[in-house]
This record gives C-alpha cells, structure tokens and sequence, in this order.
C-alpha cells in the first residue's frame, strides 16, 4: 500500500476505484482531534470536520453530496444503498444502523469509520460494485467480510474470484491483547482454521484480526487479497487509535468510490 502525496491516505495498489485509508494526518482539526478527524461526534468543530471531508473529496474524487456513511454498531449487517441514501450529512447517526455498505451506483462514495477495527474495502472491476466493511472482532467473529462478499454477489451478480479486496491499518496482533473471549468467538465460527491467527501469551491472547478477515474473504472465494501491515497502536502519530488514546481521538475512514 502507498501514502498520497499530502499523506491523508493509503491506497492498495490492487483497487482500481478512488478509494483510502485515512490517516489523522493532513486536516484541520486541532487540540487532541488534531488533525484529519472524521467524526462529527468526538468533540470537534462541525466545520473542521467539513473541511476535512473536502480535502478528502479532492485526494480521492468524490463529491460530498455523495457520501454514504456507516452507523456502526458492531454487527454483521450489510446495507445495499443508491442515490436515495446520500443524505448530504456527516452525521454518521443520520444513517440506519450497519457495519458494512455495497453499492453500484456511480458516484456513490461509502464511507466506514475506525480506530483500532479493521477496514475492508472491496471493488469488483466487472462489475463496477463496491463495498465498504467495518470489522470489529465482534464483526469478525460474525463473518461480515464474507457477509459483505455474499451481499455483491446477491444483489449485484458479482462474481467473488472477479472482486479485489484491500484490508486497511488496524490494531495489530503486535497490540490486540484480549482475555479469553475473543479467541473463544472466533474459533466458535471458524473452528480449527482461526488457530494460526491466535497466539496465547499466559492468561492473555493475542488476535491477528488482519489475518482472521483475510480468511474469512478467502472462504468467500476471493484470491486478490492486499493487505496493510501498518498497527494503529504501534503508530498513534499516523493514526487514530482508541486503545492507546483510551477513547479521546478522532476516527480515521475508509473510503471507497462507485465509478
């Protein structure tokens, strides 16, 4: 993956739509939300937050009358939207509740939020679809990325050998340490296959979710698989991370574009 010029985001190399992975760098925004926050709930200034979008909008190509953004909760839902879900707001509550978007709407930019969570951003170059995933460990747990893959397929006649998937910075394994629970719910869903990416150290666990979302997207029937190596905790100057900032931070997007 490689930075912009103006290193608001990271780009895979194997998605050919406008698409990133912010970083908290190349905004506006000052104090603790310094600088590219997204949020338009975590304490910042409504304009700094606009501001940012439309420094996106000209990094990557989309139009802010065009966004459709998640409201995240943490589940396995999957929302197909069009024209009729761009409701001009940056208010992520404006939106039903989902933790992935698909769309094959031209122009239609989707829009999930994270810091810490794994991004997941899909395009199928066949079709044209796109999709846009949240995936917190309860998420992964749930198999939204192949949830996500099923939805394209359903709704747009994608095809998952045809679909390019782009796994963006999140907490890594280096840094999700978890009690028991975690593990437990992944092998609950995977079984044996999820082991490779838990790894115990005493009472505690640490989860490779990078690797568990791409297993879940090889299950689904995708091979091209480009993955981020960058740990939001491990850099918390490049990106926002809740754990390290214990939940005073700004949100970081991923962002992919219908064309």
């Amino acid at each position: 993956m490689t930075m912009d010029k103006g290193q608001l985001t990271i780009q895979a190399e194997n998605i050919s739509a406008p698409h990133g992975f912010t970083t908290r760098l190349g905004g506006v925004s000052r104090g603790y939300l310094e600088s590219l926050n997204l949020g338009m709930h975590r304490g910042d200034k409504p304009e700094n937050v606009a501001e940012n979008y439309r420094r996106l909008g000209e990094a990557i190509g989309f139009s802010a009358e065009k966004l459709v953004l998640a409201n995240q909760v943490h589940s396995d839902i999957v929302r197909v939207v069009t024209e009729a879900d761009c409701l001009g707001s940056l208010s992520h509550r404006d939106y039903p509740e989902c933790d992935a978007l698909v769309t094959n709407t031209r122009g239609i930019a989707l829009t999930v939020f994270t810091a810490d969570c794994t991004p997941i951003l899909l395009h199928d170059p066949v079709t044209g679809a796109v999709g846009a995933i949240h995936a917190g460990w309860r998420g992964t747990a749930s198999g939204i990325a192949r949830k996500t893959v099923e939805k394209m397929v359903s709704a747009f006649g994608c095809k998952p050998a045809d679909i390019c998937a782009a796994i963006g910075p999140n907490i890594g394994v280096c840094c999700f340490e978890t009690d028991a629970d975690v593990p437990a719910a992944m092998v609950s869903a995977l079984g044996a296959k999820a082991m490779p990416f838990l790894h115990q150290k005493g009472e505690k666990y640490h989860v490779d979710l990078k690797g568990l979302n791409a297993l879940w997207l090889r299950l689904s029937g995708i091979t091209n698989i480009e993955i981020s190596n960058a740990c939001t905790a491990c850099s918390p100057d490049r990106f926002w991370s809740h754990r390290v900032t214990q939940g005073k931070r700004g949100s970081q997007g991923a962002i992919v574009v219908c064309k």
